[in-house]
């Protein structure tokens, strides 16, 4: 599915140490948050460490916008880096809001990435508020580093400190975690956000996903167990554990839309994974058809899955205008209404004349759907059977993207068939929710499917309201 309909990525973290006290981590945490881009593209940072003192640069933007080549040459390298590239979920779109946060208390420096979405971000926020805390950003990121803060007050070890954090926080999170002598990262325990480990020569490495070590070099180890807190320092790397058991519920949806295809996550191969959705979506939703065509560039492997089960040709139905970065503008609603167009062109040489089966992730609002089946019928296509790789989208996600009520969702509004009617479609079908274990087929892992199923894992928050920092006068319910 297109960025452009409103349904936004993860955020990306990365970590590296070198024991040696060698300098040079710099350029790996460049490349990392490169191969990390798809998650995030509002804004971006590194935190380098150099013997124990934390430099940050941070902007809104995509990487190679923020790092230029001046900026990286007059970062400070050092033996320790954790890098972040940020879609929001929590907070608003601006500069205080981007990541690493750094934050200096009694006890020393400490510099934090985070993925995921707390649940209780809004309450905590409060309490210590309330106990004179003053916050600078509106994200929940800065929410955790004043937890783990406190913690760290009482404890002797900032591993304790981010247990004692854990227990205290609710929700999904995977973070990355500096101080002047230790890297740490740390994962919810039901295991929402992917989170791994990897090893360049020798030296650790943690990072959302294993696309990111390939990058830079690094092979995989392992994943980063739900509830646990892996420690890096010149001792060793040594693990702690949450002692609080729950069932694993990572988001699925990491394998239908998030992850990048070449990625392994909790075993399986997203790739695979995506190419699985799209044969079972053959064997549900099958069609006389004379072409198979993916949405690029998450729809392409379930499209190609749906080729190979059904015995429909694959053809490239689309060409993807990969130039057009988070600087297009579109001031007047007449351009903003052919963004489309201007980042997908179909390919008539393929369609015209043909009976399309096409293949998307999701539907969000619709509208992109609608344009993109319009698009199609512009080239020549004859019929347009729209198929969708994931099940309808029909409840809000508390755990990490953007959507956190139904009001934009075409599927909570309208059956499976008015849908189709409403994008101009000529049949439509989305995955059974019933197949959704069965994607990632190498996973032992339990999935949320909270977002189709409304049976979340952690009870939702029962106050989502944005914060009154975020919000106009006019918006808000009270005067002060």
């Amino acid at each position: 599915m297109p960025a452009f309909d409103n349904f936004h990525e993860e955020c990306g973290v990365f970590g590296i140490y070198l024991s040696g006290g060698q300098v040079g981590v710099v350029a790996p945490a460049y490349h990392a948050l490169y191969a990390l881009q798809h998650r995030g593209q509002e804004s971006c940072g590194i935190a380098v460490n150099n013997d124990g003192v934390i430099d940050c640069y941070k902007d809104i933007g995509l990487v190679n916008e923020v790092f230029t080549r001046d900026v990286l040459e007059k970062l400070p390298d050092g033996n320790m880096a954790i890098g972040h590239c940020r879609y929001a979920t929590t907070g608003t779109q601006n500069r205080n809001n981007a990541q690493p946060l750094l934050i200096n208390h009694q006890k020393g420096a400490m510099s934090l990435c985070h993925n995921g979405n707390l649940v209780n971000a809004n309450k905590l926020r409060e309490e210590l508020e309330l106990d004179g805390a003053i916050f600078h950003t509106t994200s929940d990121t800065e929410v955790i580093a004043y937890i783990i803060t406190q913690e760290r007050l009482k404890c002797a070890s900032i591993e304790e400190a981010v247990i004692g954090a854990m227990k205290r926080i609710e929700g999904a999170y995977s973070l990355v975690i500096m101080s002047p002598q230790k890297l740490i990262c740390a994962r919810d325990p039901h295991g929402f956000r992917p989170l791994c480990i990897g090893d360049l020569d020798g030296e650790v490495v943690f990072a959302s996903e294993s696309c990111a070590l390939d990058a830079i070099g690094a092979t995989f180890v392992r994943d980063v167990e739900p509830g646990e807190v892996v420690v890096v320092s010149k001792e060793g790397t040594r693990t702690l554990k949450l002692e609080h058991k729950c069932k694993s519920s990572f988001c699925v949806f990491e394998f239908i839309y998030f992850a990048r295809p070449d990625s392994i996550i909790e075993g399986s191969s997203v790739h695979v994974a995506r190419m699985r959705a799209g044969s079972f979506l053959a064997l549900e939703h099958p069609v006389q058809a004379d072409v198979v065509v993916g949405v690029p560039d998450s729809g392409l492997d379930a499209a190609i899955g749906y080729s190979r089960q059904s015995g429909i040709p694959y053809g490239i139905g689309f060409i993807k205008n990969k130039y057009i970065g988070r600087t297009f503008i579109q001031p007047e609603q007449k351009q903003r209404a052919n963004s489309v167009r201007i980042k997908l062109n179909a390919v008539s040489a393929t369609v015209k004349g043909k009976r399309v089966v096409l293949i998307d992730d999701s539907i969000v609002r619709g509208t992109t759907s609608a344009r993109i089946v319009n698009l199609l019928r512009e080239a020549g296509a004859t019929e347009v059977h729209v198929r969708l790789s994931a099940p309808p989208f029909i409840y809000p996600c508390y755990f990490g993207t953007d959507i956190d009520s139904t009001d934009n969702l075409i599927a909570a509004h309208n059956s499976v068939e008015e849908i189709g009617k409403l994008i101009g479609a000529d049949s439509i079908g989305f995955l059974n929710v019933d197949y959704l274990p069965m994607l990632a087929d190498q996973s032992k892992c339990g999935f949320c499917n909270g977002c189709f199923t409304g049976k979340y894992p952690v009870a939702p928050p029962t106050d989502s309201k944005k914060l009154k920092f975020e919000c106009k006068l006019s918006e808000k319910e009270t005067n002060e």
